[in-house]
């Protein structure tokens, strides 16, 4: 090679030498600096999450729960508003094998380390990338899980691993190691809403924490790794092989001698399993009720409900909650008795009647069997044929439920609430929950609204066959149990004896407006209202609630008083954060008027539909009230007036289309009754009330009270007989009401009663046209802040 070309290419080489070895240079100080780069940014990224981990106050309210407390107005606790169903233990009410198995187990360096350790995490690490993941978190770690599963999470992220190891620093901070122990072990879930060492021990073994012997706590620390696939009542043999691994690692930790572990690896799984029933206490749907809205309360003033130690101040009477319990549940099992004998008869639990196929239809087996790919009629037809199934569906269908309430009409203080026969069973509210027909217990609006326009309780209309006319050859045929009597009646006879007869000319003569107006001002204020006629006879769906509140507006001589629930909320040391003034009363019928709908009603008792309370009962003090019944015997109803206690019952089923299938016990009369008077006899005897309490009449000094006044004196001097509420002469009536629905007539009991009549669709002559629209709901009166009154949308049948 030329001497000038070797030395170019020597040139060349020595430059690419250079360029490579700074290429190299640069590369290592990149990766030198990605590396160095890579722990602070860790580092970074981890102080930025320490604002979105539970603050150490988080962390002493964790450690420290206390439940708030519902508490009665007589000093009683109600009930309590826990996480979960657990009973808190100190941990030396804990085996010691227990604290043994779950340290060797789970973190046998958990004396040593500060909340992370480092080698069981690389070590976790290196399995992980190896394709064998081994979970590396310590007891503290779990237990900022099991305290914080929103904040925290169990994502497999770098987040949610962060998040935990900052708080799991944070409890070491503040817990001594025996603290974490403790509440360690008192909130792992255990299945079974078992939540806790304690509950746990109940639960599968029907003992006590600190009687667990060493295979019993190997069992249960066994569990952690995976409560359901080692669950000792569905996987024994898995339990049984998690339990000897959990003794074999107190072996390999000196907790247990190797002789010992040979012979109790042996041994068989022994349970005692009993599922724990959560405490209700004596209201729990009325717990249940207030639940949200002091969540919500708790929440806008920077308090847990459950954890800051709460004490809340209801209104409930310990006493009478517990009379109102006993008479609903004694009523509710003889119903129980006579339902289960009418539906055990072949006639009626027919599995070839459309009613019980129907039933089948809409259980969740049928849709489960038509969505793995059974065609309709097979699922059905292997359903049917399913005893099993039947029997259950049977008993579910035809549980007899039932709600109660009981008020102060005065003071609108809520005395006692039952919601259902059973909370464990149907949780289902049906005070405030459930719309219902309330059947004859509406009448006394309509009865109200012809009282407020002048009619008098001895004005009379004839019993007669009754033909209203609609408009467009449309015509109305109320009728009652019996033939009618085709001779004058009297207003208040008509209500005590609960004539649909008079009832309807009455309300033909006020018009469904003015009673469905009435009837929202004075309580039924959630509900909608059907403007049509046979509103008159209830058959417009209310809640009970809604009712018990409208007849303590009448009690309360025409003043509406909105209930009220809770008084005053205290915190744990009794110091009261918040005092609950009940609202004003709101004059909705005038004084006079009440008062005469109230006397007129005291005949329900004294002679009418109700006289049972006196007869069966014996309750002589001053009352009045009313009962009711729906179509077929559906829906049993009764309320009752007291100067300082309104009391109403409702019976039926969950399932509108499924009846006691009894023309006696289905009428109010006989279902709902009983429930109220055992209840104001009880309170009567035990002078938790005093029966000899009276209404005291007032003078109406309003000038509504004058005003009408003087016009019925007018009329009266005018026209004679010819008054409101008397028909004119000749018998004929006013010009026919506007076109509406007719919902089916409602009968009443004691006549004897007779059921309402859905049936069939009428002949032409009584067609009845599409509704009209609904009336508005009236706008809720001034009420309590949101814990001192609860409102729950409602359904005519529960989920």
């Amino acid at each position: 090679m030329p001497p000038l070309l070797s030395s170019l290419a020597a040139r060349l080489a020595a430059g690419l030498r250079r360029a490579l070895a700074y290429a190299r240079a640069s590369r290592r100080r990149t990766w030198l600096l990605a590396i160095l780069a890579l722990p602070m940014a860790l580092v970074l990224y981890t102080l930025a999450l320490i604002p979105f981990t539970p603050s150490i106050s988080d962390i002493t309210k964790a450690k420290t729960e206390r439940p708030a407390q519902l508490i009665s107005a007589d000093g009683k606790v109600l009930s309590e508003y826990r996480w979960a169903n657990r009973e808190w233990v100190a941990l030396n009410r804990v085996a010691p094998h227990v604290v043994n198995a779950l340290i060797a187990t789970e973190d046998h360096r958990f004396y040593e380390h500060w909340g992370m350790d480092w080698r069981r995490t690389a070590s976790s690490v290196v399995h992980t990338l190896r394709g064998d993941p081994q979970g590396g978190s310590t007891i503290t770690q779990q237990l900022a899980r099991n305290l914080f599963p929103e904040e925290i999470g169990r994502s497999r992220t770098i987040t949610r691993k962060l998040k935990e190891a900052i708080t799991a620093i944070k409890i070491e901070m503040y817990y001594s190691k025996d603290e974490i122990l403790e509440t360690y072990l008192n909130t792992v879930p255990f299945l079974y809403n078992a939540f806790g060492i304690e509950m746990a021990a109940r639960t599968y073994f029907d003992k006590s924490a600190d009687k667990l012997n060493l295979l019993e706590s190997a069992t249960l620390i066994g569990m952690l790794k995976g409560t359901a696939y080692y669950n000792p009542v569905m996987n024994p043999e898995r339990a049984q092989a998690r339990r000897n691994t959990v003794l074999a690692q107190m072996v390999k930790r000196d907790k247990l001698d190797k002789a010992q572990f040979d012979t109790l690896q042996k041994r068989p799984l022994r349970l005692d399993f009993e599922r724990q029933t959560e405490a209700t206490g004596l209201a729990p749907h009325f717990a249940q009720q207030l639940r949200k809205t002091l969540i919500a309360w708790a929440d806008a003033n920077g308090y847990s409900l459950h954890a800051d130690g709460l004490m809340v101040h209801t209104t409930i009477d310990s006493r009478l909650q517990a009379m109102a319990n006993q008479a609903v549940a004694k009523q509710g099992r003889q119903l129980q008795g006579i339902a289960d004998t009418a539906w055990a008869q072949r006639s009626a639990w027919n599995p070839q009647s459309d009613l019980v196929q129907d039933f089948v239809r809409d259980s969740s087996e049928y849709r489960t069997a038509v969505e793995q790919g059974a065609t309709p009629d097979e699922a059905l037809k292997t359903l049917l044929a399913d005893t099993a199934f039947m029997r259950t569906l049977r008993q579910n269908k035809t549980r007899v439920q039932a709600g109660f309430m009981a008020m102060d009409p005065v003071t609108g203080k809520v005395l006692a609430w039952v919601g259902s026969r059973d909370f464990g069973q149907d949780p289902f509210d049906h005070v405030q929950q459930a719309r219902r027909q309330p059947g004859s217990t509406f009448k006394p609006f309509v009865y109200g609204a012809a009282f407020e326009q002048g009619a008098l309780p001895d004005d009379t209309l004839m019993d007669e066959a009754v033909e209203i006319p609609l408009g467009g050859g449309q015509v109305w045929r109320p009728t009652d149990g019996g033939p009618p009597s085709d001779a004058p009646m009297t207003l208040a006879d008509g209500l005590a004896l609960s004539k649909n007869t008079i009832t309807a000319q009455l309300m033909h003569k006020v018009g469904p407006a003015r009673v469905a107006e009435l009837a929202q001002a004075m309580g039924v204020r959630e509900s909608k209202l059907e403007l049509v006629p046979s509103l008159a006879l209830g058959t417009s769906p209310v809640t009970l609630r809604e009712m018990v509140t409208a007849y303590s507006t009448i009690a309360n001589a025409g003043r509406y008083v909105s209930p009220v629930l809770i008084t005053r909320i205290e915190d744990r040391h009794g110091k009261v954060l918040q005092t609950f003034t009940p609202p004003a009363a709101e004059k909705v019928l005038p004084t006079g008027a009440a008062q005469t709908l109230r006397a007129a009603m005291r005949g329900v008792i004294d002679k009418g539909t109700g006289r049972a309370i006196r007869s069966r009962y014996g309750i002589q003090g001053d009352v009045a009230g009313k009962t009711g019944t729906t179509q077929d015997n559906t829906d049993g109803w009764f309320i009752l007036m007291h100067p300082r206690v309104v009391a109403g019952a409702w019976v039926g089923f969950n399932d509108g289309r499924v009846t006691l299938r009894s023309d006696y016990w289905g009428q109010g009369a006989h279902s709902a009754l009983p429930m109220v008077g055992d209840f104001v006899q009880q309170a009567f005897r035990s002078q938790v009330l005093d029966g000899k309490d009276r209404f005291i009449d007032e003078e109406d000094t309003s000038a509504m009270g004058n005003a009408m006044a003087g016009m019925r004196n007018w009329v009266m001097e005018l026209f004679g007989r010819d008054a409101p509420g008397q028909p004119p002469a000749g018998g004929a009536y006013p010009s026919p009401l506007p076109p509406g629905t007719l919902p089916p007539v409602i009968r009443e009991p004691d006549q004897p009663e007779a059921p309402a009549q859905r049936g069939p669709a009428p002949p032409a002559e009584q067609m009845v046209l599409p509704p009209p629209p609904l009336l508005p709901p009236m706008p809720p009166s001034v009420s309590i802040p949101p814990p001192g009154s609860v409102q729950v949308p409602g359904a005519e049948t529960p989920p």
